[in-house]
């Protein structure tokens, strides 16, 4: 039940989050990821995109949402793969809500220096 009343907290808390920053506009973004064993700062700018991952643990299939972190020596490349919610394990549908708003801000942050 505590595990349920955290993934629920941290939910509503990425929620509005997305919301402020949907609604605000913001010079610089970055982005704390909380782990188990230490914490990781990652700036936006590092950020090359977010996948919905599945993996098979113990006959079931998990989904869990990863943060692909881009290369500094290939543009095109992946330096880093680092995975949210390491302990939580939101559903499905859950992790399918915050990745499309993670996908919006990520295509804002692609297109908003071409218009400037």
């Amino acid at each position: 039940q505590n595990s349920m009343v955290l993934s629920a907290a941290i939910f509503f808390s990425l929620i509005g989050l997305i919301i402020y920053l949907h609604f605000v506009k913001i010079d610089q973004e970055s982005l704390l990821v909380i782990g188990k064993e230490s914490t990781t700062f990652i700036e936006m700018g590092r950020v090359k995109d977010v996948v919905i991952n599945e993996a098979i643990h113990m006959q079931k299939v998990i989904y869990y949402l990863c943060i692909l972190l881009q290369d500094p020596g290939d543009p095109q490349g992946v330096s880093e793969v680092v995975p949210l919610f390491q302990s939580s394990k939101p559903r499905l549908d859950c992790l399918i809500e915050v990745y499309k708003s993670c996908q919006e801000i990520l295509e804002r942050r692609k297109t908003a220096p071409q218009s400037n």
